[in-house]
């Protein structure tokens, strides 16, 4: 269901531009507006998820599982690294978006000192996949 005031919902309903990499009936992947490296994609669900504070069921988890896969093909297929990259959320209410969405940052190596502040791993503001998951597992 889409949300009137989301961006997120407002591209993938094409009132809003965006650079679409992938699109399927659950998931769309677009350009970040202001990339912190050379690949800087978001996986977004088409369901209007607030954010992982929202994931309670083992079909959010499954979820969780294809964006990750997704985002990781069409990093793949841009020309990016899935061995150089960073993949995860931003945690409320450090979200400026809320609309669930997973970064997927490549070359990591490469990004800037306040890119790595913005998207350091397991911190209060973002969380890596691997403790997203973790997260979820303890819920179930």
């Amino acid at each position: 269901m889409a949300h009137s005031n989301c961006i997120f919902c407002k591209i993938l309903t094409r009132e809003a531009p965006a650079t679409i990499l992938f699109e399927n009936d659950e998931i769309i992947v677009f350009a970040d507006i202001k990339p912190a490296a050379k690949h800087h994609f978001l996986v977004v669900p088409k369901n209007h998820i607030p954010s992982i504070n929202s994931l309670v069921s083992q079909e959010d988890k499954l979820l969780i599982e294809r964006m990750v896969q997704i985002g990781k093909k069409v990093l793949e297929d841009n020309g990016g690294d899935v061995n150089d990259v960073r993949l995860g959320f931003h945690c409320p209410p450090f979200n400026s978006i809320s609309h669930l969405h997973l970064h997927v940052i490549s070359p990591a190596s490469e990004m800037g000192f306040f890119s790595r502040l913005v998207f350091k791993p397991n911190t209060y503001w973002f969380q890596c996949v691997d403790d997203t998951l973790t997260r979820l597992n303890n819920k179930l």
